[in-house]
């Protein structure tokens, strides 16, 4: 999408449709959200929703652990009604630690595809990113084209990729689990270990300066941070973008990995109808592009536009297991870690 049509997007007024939930319609009254994110998109998200609804949002927002410990903590009297956070393992723990509840939503089952909702109702994703391969165009022809492949010999001395107590590679390694099996994961974290460039270092932003900086010739990132390159400018990234060409692993097989921004409804929300019509709010159309568009990922409700620097990283097939499942796999990825000396 052009970046004027985004812009145009961002500051007019825009229809939302979905269905409010008659207690909603009836009541207007308030919704309590507590939110790890923090993009300035987020505003008109917000506003729209009560511009619609006559709702307000009251907004708790801080770090996705702090906010599940708070919750905890505030037990049956807390006050939230909906918890946003990113990445399947928060919103995995989320649920482990009580503090959601089951949502029966036609609205949200025929909107938000299976695979990107838990088992049981008590998260949904809304937006996603791919966790994926960029690499130095200068330096590597024969870029990796699959998770295994980055395990290989002629890849030593290479890569560059986060720590293992980093969520975005502990749900990768869960969901090669899921795929493939506890072994076949262990001799692939064994493998990249062994290709390491340099110790993990830093967050996925630091692996992309990696690259420009020649420090390595293959890098694991999510596609938002490059995707945020290549809309404003990143210090050490940007200024060496040209050089970077990327690949979606697993194009031929069982597809890319994802991972989900995503929320639920809180276990003691004393709002409950105003809280499920905030996420059935989420799944419309013009939501998705402000949800999407406050991080460049990409919506998960098939057919809405995404901004102009995730349009240039292109489509791609997405590993359709259930991520429910793999979230499932989380302890079991992190003993591997560990195993392997995964730093």
């Amino acid at each position: 999408m052009p970046k004027s049509m985004l812009k145009c997007l961002l500051t007019s007024a825009v229809a939302v449709s979905f269905s409010l939930p008659a207690a909603a319609q009836e009541s207007g009254g308030e919704v309590n959200l507590y939110s790890s994110r923090h993009y300035d998109t987020d505003e008109r998200l917000y506003s729209d929703f009560e511009e619609q609804t006559g709702i307000t949002i009251n907004r708790i927002e801080g770090d996705a652990d702090e906010l599940i410990a708070r919750i905890e903590a505030e037990g049956d009297n807390s006050p939230a009604d909906v918890v946003l956070t990113v990445d399947t393992s928060r919103l995995e723990r989320a649920k482990g630690a009580g503090i959601l509840q089951p949502v029966e939503s036609e609205t949200l089952e025929e909107r938000i595809p299976d695979q990107y909702q838990d088992t049981e109702n008590e998260w949904f994703g809304f937006s996603l990113r791919s966790r994926i391969f960029f690499y130095n165009k200068d330096d590597v022809q024969n870029p990796p084209q699959t998770y295994a492949d980055l395990a290989n010999d002629e890849y030593k001395g290479m890569i560059c990729i986060r720590s293992s107590g980093n969520v975005y590679n502990q749900t990768l390694l869960a969901s090669i689990i899921e795929n493939q099996g506890k072994e076949a994961a262990r001799e692939w974290a064994q493998g990249v270990v062994d290709n390491l460039a340099r110790d993990p270092q830093g967050g996925d932003t630091d692996q992309l300066r990696g690259l420009v900086s020649g420090e390595c010739d293959i890098a694991v990132s999510n596609t938002y941070y490059f995707a945020r390159a290549l809309a404003s400018d990143v210090e050490g990234v940007s200024s060496g973008a040209d050089q970077i060409g990327w690949v979606f692993p697993n194009q031929d097989t069982t597809g890319a990995h994802v991972n989900l921004s995503g929320g639920g409804v809180a276990a003691n929300s004393p709002n409950r109808e105003n809280a499920v019509a905030f996420l059935e709010y989420l799944a419309s159309d013009s939501a998705q592009q402000y949800f999407a568009a406050g991080n460049n990922e990409y919506p998960v409700v098939e057919g809405v536009e995404t901004t102009e620097a995730v349009d240039e990283l292109g489509e791609f097939k997405a590993d359709e297991v259930d991520l429910s499942a793999v979230a499932k796999n989380l302890p079991t990825a992190q003993q591997i870690f560990n195993e392997v000396g995964w730093e």
